[in-house]
């Protein structure tokens, strides 16, 4: 152990500082989460690995944290042993999932996440065009790329915002961008 801190601002500046070749962090810390600290981390030096560790049972919190980039995560009931051996694995480059979130991962990977119930009230036509709406494109580029009448994404569009309760295509294009449609 290289050091020790109990605020995600003074974990961030110490693991930047001492460059551990693992950090292990809890999930919520008193100021923050260990969490953001870890993608932090792995954003300024992708060689620190980053071990979460959690008192929380939580599903969202655990595919948070493989996005940010955690090499492992693992529940505090671990047994010292086990954790010395977690820390060692994630320090030679291994991943790790605590046992007993693992079969809900597997069942993500093979089921994708859950779909926003707003989505499914759009024809296959609106979700392309939500789709082509967040790449940024006009509606008279859409018309060309489906080979459509400009009118005719209009309606779709107006149509689509209405069915998602939107205002605008900015709208659209930041939920359709936040869900990766």
């Amino acid at each position: 152990m290289v050091g020790e801190a109990g605020r995600a601002d003074e974990a961030l500046g110490q693991i930047i500082a001492l460059r551990p070749k693992v950090a292990v962090l809890d999930a919520r810390l008193e100021d923050g989460s260990g969490i953001e600290v870890c993608r932090q981390v792995r954003s300024a030096d992708p060689g620190i690995a980053c071990l979460i560790l959690t008192s929380f049972d939580d599903e969202e919190a655990l595919f948070t944290a493989i996005m940010a980039g955690a090499a492992g995560y693992v529940l505090k009931q671990i047994r010292g042993t086990a954790l010395v051996d977690a820390v060692r694995q994630v320090a030679a480059g291994k991943s790790l999932l605590d046992p007993a979130v693992t079969p809900r991962v597997l069942v993500r990977l093979r089921e994708g996440p859950a779909e926003d119930e707003r989505l499914a009230g759009l024809t296959d036509q609106e979700r392309r065009i939500l789709r082509l709406i967040a790449e940024g494109l006009t509606n008279r580029q859409i018309a060309s790329r489906m080979f459509l009448a400009e009118k005719t994404v209009k309606n779709y569009v107006s149509s689509m915002l209405a069915k998602l309760g939107l205002e605008s295509r900015t709208q659209a294009a930041v939920f359709a961008t936040r869900l990766n449609t």
